[in-house]
């Protein structure tokens, strides 16, 4: 009864056009108020203790990185490096812009700052050169995608954060602890370059299919000049991903590390961006991580009330006892994270999901690792599709083109990450054995 009452109160909050932040705050602060006697004192030592996590310093240094690079010409050279390689085959300039949106992610870990970063750059490349505007917008909106499963990645912090401290009895009796931030990050890797590979071809299937244009290949050395120019960018992926395996490191201070490497070849390095340029990136950063702290504060707020009342418990033991399979919850699992990314973002979605599901996962003997991978495949999906993926709006804005225009230009990729997420789901070794292999 009470799951009911606090999910029928958000979602007529949320039926009002009120954002999802506030939305969470009020259905709390209404439930706490009038139907329990949680004295509003914890409710003020929540708001504080629910972003006193260490893990949460990363989400600003990683928005930082990322404005920087998308700013500082990191994204132009990333483009004319993967262009050298495999401008030549069909759809060059496509698989280009899929592959330089995988190296891009990499070193952002935002979605929608790969699509504005290497869709403003190669949309109007690919447009003179010949390609339909609707072919390039499917290729960039669904490939930027790729930069919250491609480590680093601010929705794996979410989701680590969103279930840290959770301590699960198994199937087998022993407790299973939540994913660290550096065990999801190792995890994503194999998954993002599977993924790249498969847009990759769907792209490359659709230019031969079509006889869309080809560059002329480039000599060994201007492949060698493009990297050159790119490596500046590209070391950021050793850094970052190399110095988390290497425990020189934690996630947080790779984050923070990423942020001053970005700022300096941005500034020093590339000189694409002048120091007069900084505060403008320091206050865009500083606009974007206040809005996800904030969604941060809420949604904790949210997870305590659902905690306190006994809800991901009592929905365990019910799916335990209805004999419901670990393949059959990941099928339910599935359809109510697509079904949610209708309606809201991302951060939003791991924030006020992953508290509740993954008790329940842990009970049926899922990997909280792999568990955190399908999540963010979701969250990749739903970023592709209307009416609130932010992709679209994003490449719209790029593009000039219509949200049901896009909407018909991306599903040949679309379909292709749903296959994808079929894989994930039902194949756990894609996203354990690198993790395994490395002894984490």
């Amino acid at each position: 009864m009470s799951a009911l009452i606090i999910f029928g109160l958000l979602t007529m909050l949320m039926l009002t056009g009120m954002p999802i932040s506030i939305a969470l705050g009020l259905t709390v602060l209404t439930f706490l108020f009038t139907m329990t006697t949680v004295p509003i004192d914890t409710v003020a030592l929540k708001l504080f203790t629910g972003i006193e996590k260490f893990e949460i310093m990363a989400i600003p240094f990683f928005i930082l990185a990322g404005n920087f690079l998308t700013h500082g010409g990191v994204a132009r050279r990333m483009i004319n490096f993967a262009t050298a390689m495999v401008g030549h085959w069909h759809g060059g300039l496509g698989l280009a812009g899929v592959i330089a949106c995988a190296l891009f992610a990499a070193v952002s870990g935002s979605s929608p700052a790969t699509v504005v970063a290497i869709g403003s750059v190669i949309l109007p490349a690919m447009v003179a050169q010949g390609f339909p505007k609707s072919f390039g917008a499917g290729v960039i909106t669904t490939s930027g995608a790729l930069g919250i499963l491609i480590p680093p990645s601010i929705v794996m912090v979410m989701y680590a954060v969103a279930t840290s401290g959770m301590q699960v009895t198994g199937p087998d009796g022993k407790i299973v602890a939540s994913a660290s931030v550096g065990e999801l990050f190792i995890a994503g890797v194999i998954p993002g370059m599977m993924l790249a590979g498969f847009l990759a071809f769907t792209t490359w299937y659709r230019a031969r299919k079509f006889n869309y244009p080809r560059l002329a290949r480039a000599t060994f050395a201007q492949r060698w000049r493009a990297f050159r120019d790119a490596m500046w960018g590209l070391l950021l992926i050793v850094i970052v991903i190399g110095g988390i395996y290497a425990g020189i490191f934690t996630p947080t201070e790779a984050a923070a590390m990423s942020a001053v490497y970005a700022f300096v070849i941005a500034v020093f390095v590339y000189k694409d961006m002048r120091l007069a340029d900084v505060p403008k990136v320091l206050l865009s950063s500083a606009n974007m991580s206040a809005m996800l702290l904030y969604i941060i504060t809420n949604a904790v707020l949210f997870s305590f009330l659902m905690t306190s009342e006994g809800i991901p418990q009592a929905l365990g033991n019910w799916m335990v006892d209805a004999g419901l399979t670990w393949w059959a919850f990941l099928i339910v699992v599935n359809i109510l994270l697509l079904m949610a990314g209708n309606f809201m973002e991302p951060s939003s979605i791991v924030l006020i999901m992953a508290p509740i599901l993954f008790p329940v996962a842990v009970r049926l003997g899922i990997d909280p690792v792999h568990f955190g991978i399908m999540i963010v495949v979701n969250m990749e999906v739903g970023m592709c599709h209307p009416p609130v993926g932010l992709n679209l709006y994003v490449a719209s804005g790029i593009t000039k083109m219509g949200i049901t225009e896009l909407t018909v230009a991306v599903w040949p990729w679309l379909l292709t990450m749903l296959i994808f997420l079929v894989l994930v789901t039902y194949v756990p070794a894609i996203s354990l054995w690198l993790p395994h292999m490395l002894g984490m």
